[in-house]
């Protein structure tokens, strides 16, 4: 029964990321800009002239460190795996981008369309593989590690203050050193604001369908 539940698990955790990956193909593909998570390393690569990979990994590491100061002896080793499943998402990311090409809807009403669509599936992929309670990726992760200091504050609302603050950071920094907005549009804005909104009512919907599944172990029988 475990082996088979931790099997079912695997299994929405990976399609949580696939899901997860077509989402952010979709918002690339819209042209409306950057996304929110990658704002600041974008920045910083633009301000910096060091490359981009090499931000993102930065990004990453602050974000396990960030983890480790909080946690201290309560952080677990396998949390460090959180970089190792960065990097298969990422390669998740190229699969759906090579999948999807170079099709994107015309005008902007087809570039709005585009980022609606993203706007489904990141809040489903999210909720799918943070409802497996696998390894989370070290973005997610550090928000998991202050819910869990300071459990008064929901995901959801931590995940908007998040992005928001990624988002006004990327947009002071390009206008400070470089005189004007970059990477960061209306979609990156957009998607910031709305994909904490929009995860409470997935959460909802994908725990009832998973548990109708059988995705969850029966409950011990009382004593």
């Amino acid at each position: 029964m475990i082996t088979k539940h931790l099997a079912a698990r695997v299994a929405v955790y990976v399609l949580g990321l696939l899901i997860l990956a077509f989402g952010v193909a979709f918002a690339i593909n819209s042209n409306l800009g950057i996304a929110p998570v990658s704002s600041f390393p974008f920045a910083l690569s633009l301000v910096s002239g060091v490359g981009i990979g090499f931000c993102v990994a930065g990004f990453l590491f602050v974000c396990l460190l960030v983890q480790i100061v909080l946690l201290r002896k309560d952080f677990k080793p396998i949390n460090f795996t959180q970089v190792v499943y960065s990097f298969i998402f990422a390669y998740f990311v190229d699969f759906a981008i090579f999948v999807k090409g170079d099709f994107a809807f015309p005008t902007y009403f087809g570039q709005l369309a585009m980022l609606a669509i993203s706007l489904i599936l990141i809040p489903i992929g999210l909720s799918l593989y943070l409802e497996a309670k696998l390894v989370p990726m070290p973005s997610e992760g550090v928000l998991l590690t202050i819910i869990q200091k300071w459990p008064d504050i929901t995901f959801s609302r931590l995940k908007i203050i998040f992005d928001c603050v990624l988002v006004a950071s990327s947009i002071l920094l390009t206008l400070i050193f470089l005189g004007s907005v970059q990477g960061v549009r209306e979609g990156t804005v957009i998607t910031a604001i709305l994909v904490g909104k929009l995860m409470p009512p997935a959460r909802m919907l994908l725990s009832r369908v998973l548990g109708k599944m059988g995705f969850y172990p029966p409950a011990p029988p009382a004593a």
